[in-house]
């Protein structure tokens, strides 16, 4: 099999090969570091020829130029490729959702420009779930996805805080984010989690069963965080880690009275959820293990509190006022701000010289990453029992659980580590030995290459980075289309009944049209019903025809309709035909409609309207049933096409291939069939005969409502968004 070639798409953070920003705020924490690592350590693997790291351009001038570079290059196998959306300043992830298709687009062009097409693709949180199921689409390229943290979760417990369902969405976008989720589950190949109770956290998605799920385990740097007993063969770097561990030292010992006690750390973003303020209260009302230990709290990075986010101005305050409460001067340090690329490691290893001990108490860890990171540097630990950490400290035997809420627990706990010699470097040792051995990167790698390889030896296409068309000039197709007119054609273009309302008047304009306008006809018929309407009708030939339900696109130049084979192959993707129409001959109020209505991915059937019953076509698909849309039209006919297709779906796979901008599209419908044409940034015309499913439709900035019928009202949409005068 050849090397692989893998795009990894991490949208809203702050990457850059000189150092990574960690802490700097709330969307620049483990999730960051772990796509950056994760890239880099796939890099190094035999069966890897490149990686590429698709995420924003920024170019502000509060941030490192290094953000504004188009391509970086990391190493020879590695570079973060930067696409340019939404502006030039730094904008929180919440901010992105509204324009993700243009990330999508700039990241199409981008790739086709350099000739960078991937055999797979990896995408991390959300946004960038939306953008890989999109690219994957266009390309005909599988993709895995890595959720970090799930919508759900976060909304149903910002509602449980008081928040309104108003509020939410309006700041947070909870329904774009939701969606997309759902959109992974249902399109990717596999989801990643790290622990095997994460894989527990999808099941409140509606798509949950649609999922395939691997849970492989993070790694770390093992050759940074090393065991505090490691000695630097090099003196240079001896040098350097010397110099580091000086200012760290000074760093926490500027707070502490007695700084050469052992001391408590914890290291983690000013998030409540994180729930340091118990650890201050267990502290703070025990003498004695004040006594013993100092405690260390390292809570992300500040300048100036009162300028920070309202959430973590209000927990660094809290920590301050937990401080004073207990009056914890020069036993307590609370660092401004600490190396996160240099220095992160060091504290561990100077935490575990001093013999110390590693906290966190989390009310929910989805891994525990700060686990497996103070573990490997020789440093126990006391960690929440909820989440992933109750999956590392059986295997490593490195430290204790403890319920993150119960401070008689905690307190036992740390005194335990902290007062017994012996507990200590069994803990200890444990650690350094086993996440060297069980959570390192090269072992992630290892897992998820053989996955990838696994995948793509069984899938069913090989992307579409060139197809041929014979007889056709395809310089008319790669024309600048500035604007895309698609339209639904029975009913919508024509509609016999009323003597097809202003259609010679639209044939004119279409027929008259320059290079940068183009035209497309999409409709449930076959190729040849299409191409009879265009003949009777005298039509102006379209740039595209979408047609049998959005199932095949053709394009057209004189006499010659081309199949696209890319979004064939697309569509071919968990899609069996045969066993489709095995599974429908139970039921037996269907039946076949002729040879020249079925094709490759469209099965139809004619039925009796009274006798439909969908409970019983679901049953009969059985498990498979979601992989397949179940269209009734008309009273009488059915069709069962593959889940990928619809008319809108194709309208999006055309203007990624040919870098058609989804903005300058504006396609034309009469019925509930055509409103899947009018998602995201397409704009809509509902013509004036339209079905009574639209008929509470009002023109708003994305949709139009004609007063006229069939291509009247097209003409009277196009006079609205200033296409024609």
């Amino acid at each position: 099999m050849k090397k692989l070639r893998i795009s990894i798409i991490n949208i809203h953070g702050l990457l850059k090969g000189s150092g990574l920003e960690i802490g700097r705020d709330a969307d620049n924490g483990g999730q960051t570091k772990y796509v950056y690592e994760l890239a880099e350590f796939l890099s190094q693997h035999k069966d890897v020829e490149h990686v590429h790291l698709f995420t924003r351009l920024i170019d502000d001038p509060l941030l490192s130029p290094e953000y504004a570079v188009p391509v970086e290059v990391i190493n020879d196998k590695l570079d973060i490729r930067r696409i340019p959306f939404l502006g030039k300043k730094y904008k929180s992830k919440e901010l992105l959702w509204e324009d993700l298709d243009t990330f999508v687009n700039g990241a199409m062009q981008h790739i086709k420009l350099h000739n960078i097409y991937p055999d797979w693709i990896h995408s991390h949180y959300g946004d960038a779930g939306y953008a890989a199921a999109e690219l994957s689409a266009v390309l005909n390229i599988p993709f895995a996805h890595t959720g970090h943290s799930l919508g759900f979760y976060k909304k149903k417990k910002l509602l449980e805080s008081g928040f309104t369902e108003e509020e939410l969405e309006k700041k947070f976008k909870f329904k774009a984010r939701i969606a997309a989720e759902e959109k992974t589950l249902e399109l990717s190949e596999f989801i990643v989690t790290s622990t095997e109770q994460e894989i527990e956290t999808y099941k409140a998605y509606k798509n949950f069963e649609l999922g395939k799920y691997h849970a492989i385990s993070p790694g770390i740097d093992t050759r940074k965080f090393v065991p505090y007993y490691f000695q630097e063969p090099d003196n240079d770097k001896h040098l350097e880690e010397t110099q580091r561990k000086y200012w760290v030292s000074e760093t926490i010992s500027k707070f502490l009275t007695n700084p050469h006690k052992p001391f408590i750390l914890a290291l983690s973003r000013p998030d409540r959820h994180k729930n340091l303020h118990t650890l201050i209260d267990v502290y703070g009302k025990d003498k004695e293990l004040q006594s013993i230990a100092n405690l260390v709290i390292f809570a992300g990075i500040r300048k100036d509190i009162a300028k920070m986010p309202e959430s973590e101005k209000d927990v660094l305050t809290d920590l301050l006022l937990q401080m004073d409460k207990y009056d914890l001067y020069g036993k307590m340090a609370i660092p401004k701000k600490h190396d996160v690329e240099n220095e992160v490691s060091i504290i561990y290893r100077y935490a575990a010289e001093k013999r110390g001990v590693f906290v966190n108490l989390a009310l929910h860890e989805n891994f525990g990453l700060t686990v497996i990171e103070s573990a490997s540097s020789g440093l126990p630990v006391v960690v929440t029992k909820n989440g992933g950490p109750s999956e590392i400290i059986p295997v490593c035997q490195n430290g204790e659980l403890v319920n993150p809420q119960d401070e008689n627990q905690i307190k036992k706990a740390l005194r335990n580590i902290l007062t017994d010699e012996n507990q200590w470097k069994y803990y200890s040792n444990n650690g350094a030995i086993n996440i060297q051995k069980h959570y390192s990167w090269l072992s992630h790698v290892n897992q998820y290459v053989e996955l990838v390889k696994e995948n793509l030896s069984l899938s069913s296409g090989a992307g579409i980075k060139k197809q041929h068309y014979p007889n056709i000039n395809i310089d008319r197709l790669k024309r600048k289309i500035e604007n895309l007119l698609v339209s639904d054609i029975d009913g919508t273009l024509i509609e016999p009944k009323l003597n097809n309302p202003g259609l010679k008047e639209l044939k004119a304009h279409l027929t008259n049209r320059t290079d940068k306008m183009a035209f497309a006809m999409a409709s449930g018929r076959n190729l040849t019903l299409v191409k009879k309407i265009i003949d009777e009708e005298e039509f102006p030939l379209p740039d595209f025809i979408i047609c049998s339900v959005g199932t095949e696109i053709y394009y057209t130049n004189g006499e010659d309709y081309i199949l696209d084979k890319g979004w064939a192959k697309f569509l071919a993707g968990r899609w069996k035909r045969e066993d489709v129409v095995e599974r429908l001959k139970e039921v037996k109020w269907i039946r076949l409609q002729e040879e020249e209505a079925q094709n490759a991915y469209k099965i139809s059937y004619y039925y009796e309207k009274e006798d439909y019953d969908h409970d019983e076509l679901i049953k009969a698909l059985g498990t498979g049933w979601y992989k397949i849309n179940i269209i009734p039209s008309h009273g009488q006919y059915l069709d069962f096409i593959p889940k990928r297709a619809s008319k809108g779906n194709a309208i999006k796979f055309l203007c990624r291939k040919w870098n058609i901008s989804l903005s300058n599209v504006i396609a034309a419908g009469d019925s509930g069939n055509d409103v899947d044409m009018f998602r995201g940034l397409v704009k809509g015309i509902i013509v004036g005969n339209r079905s009574a499913e639209l008929a509470d439709y009002e023109t708003t900035k994305s949709v139009y409502v004609a007063k006229n019928s069939a291509s009247e009202g097209i003409l009277e949409g196009l006079k609205y968004y200033k296409i024609i005068k």
